[in-house]
């Protein structure tokens, strides 16, 4: 197979200057159609473009296998720095502080104000929903609370269900 595809033998005629008889079966068994490079069909092998088979030879031949691995994309660093998503994290964890925030659950205005202060980094709530997410954390509303509940009158009262008496 490696003699049939000599560089000399892709020129349509023989080494002596006479057409090979044979060629149309070596370019099909080659895997080439009428008038597609070998280019184009290795691309076409390989699954992939033309174009990115050639940067990726590129690649591999500067750097080896090496440069075959994914690189990262271009586009805009982290709002946050790894620090910081940890310091908001562990912040979300423990909970707002009635008496400093004014609320008993975190909401997403409130952690931008918290951010804003904390890290002097302006986000819209839409932008730190996602970090949020990012950092595995859930959208979880507490139960409500009536303001004048009292436990005690509460626990004079409990449900039991289909209990008789």
């Amino acid at each position: 197979m490696r003699d049939w595809l000599r560089h000399r033998e892709w020129g349509g005629a023989h080494a002596s200057g006479v057409a090979d008889p044979v060629r149309p079966e070596r370019q099909r068994v080659a895997g080439l159609g009428a008038g597609e490079s070998k280019g184009r069909v290795a691309a076409r092998l390989a699954g992939m473009d033309r174009q990115a088979l050639r940067d990726a030879v590129v690649r591999y031949n500067a750097e080896g296998v090496d440069g075959l691995h994914d690189r990262p994309l271009p586009g805009r660093s982290e709002w946050l720095s790894e620090g910081e998503q940890a310091t908001l994290k562990s912040i979300i964890l423990a909970g707002p502080d009635p008496k400093r925030h004014g609320c008993v659950e975190w909401t997403l205005p409130i952690l931008c104000e918290v951010i804003a202060e904390r890290f002097a980094k302006t986000l819209h709530p839409a932008s730190l929903s996602r970090i949020v997410r990012r950092l595995n954390l859930s959208k979880q509303k507490t139960r409500p609370r009536h303001p004048q509940s009292d436990a005690k009158a509460q626990a004079a009262f409990p449900k039991r269900g289909c209990a008789k008496p």
